[in-house]
Parts: C-alpha cells; structure tokens; sequence
C-alpha cells in the first residue's frame, strides 16, 4: 500500500529524529563519578535504549497502522522532550549534545507540527466555508456544499 506524502514525511522525520537520540546516548559521557557510579550509568543507558525502541515502535503505529494514540505519545514526549532541553541548557549552557537535542527536537516538530498547520487549515477552510453557507442562506442565495467552492443561484 502506497503512504501518502505528508504520512511519508512524518515517519521519516521522526525516524531521523530518533536516530539522532539514539547517536545522543551513544556518545553521551559515562565517566563514572560520586553522583554515578557505573552500574547506574548502565541502567540509564539501556533505559534510554528501550525508550527509544518503544518511540520507534510508536512511529511505526502511527503511520504504518494509522492508529492515533501512539500520535498523541509522540506529541507528549516532544512536550516532556522540550521541558527536559530547556531544563538541560539552564543548567549546563549549550554544548554539542544538547545541540543535537535541539536538532532533534526540531525534527520532531517538524513531523508534528506540519500534521497540526495541516489541520489548522482544514478547520480554517471549514469556518470559512460554514461562514459562506450562513451568508448565502440569509441572503437567500444557496452555495454549492463544496470546500472553498461557493456558487450563486
């Protein structure tokens, strides 16, 4: 089955998104210190490594299944994802690995966000089509039940 364009664009801007976590946890420092002792540095790695897999998982649902919880997961993540970049550049200043955060932050906003203008849009184009059939009722005329396409009788 053939994806349409915009479902193409987001699975592979959220892959991409994913693999630049995935780079992110792959050269992140695991210097043993007081704060982290090694063992705990593993158990982060590999949480972080199963979080991945299952957003990968959630990006597959979304679009190869077309179910929309696993959407609204991804949105919630991006959302929690943000709140964790701002929190990462307070503490430590911008450095290259929440520069790659960024990026792929941006990446995943990109993939949700084009959805979310797309839709704004048919609701635009609804309104103004709904604001068109009010108009041409009380004015006695009658417009065709086509979006963006009115016509007088």
């Amino acid at each position: 089955m053939k994806l349409p364009k915009n479902v193409l664009w987001f699975e592979v801007l959220l892959y991409l998104s994913l693999a630049l976590d995935a780079l992110s946890v792959a050269f992140q420092d695991r210097t043993p210190s007081a704060q982290m002792t090694e063992s705990m540095i593993t158990v982060a790695t590999v949480i972080a490594a199963c979080l991945i897999l299952l957003l990968v998982y959630f990006v597959w649902l979304a679009a190869q299944r077309r179910k929309n919880w696993p959407r609204w997961a991804l949105v919630a993540s991006l959302v929690l994802s943000v709140i964790s970049l701002v929190q990462i550049i307070g503490d430590g200043g911008l450095q290259l690995d929440s520069g790659i955060e960024i990026v792929s932050c941006a990446l995943t906003a990109a993939a949700d966000g084009g959805r979310a203008v797309f839709f704004l849009y048919r609701r635009r184009a609804r309104l103004v089509q709904r604001v068109a059939n009010l108009h041409a009722r009380h004015s006695g005329f009658a417009a065709v039940r086509r979006p963006g396409m009115t016509a007088v009788r």
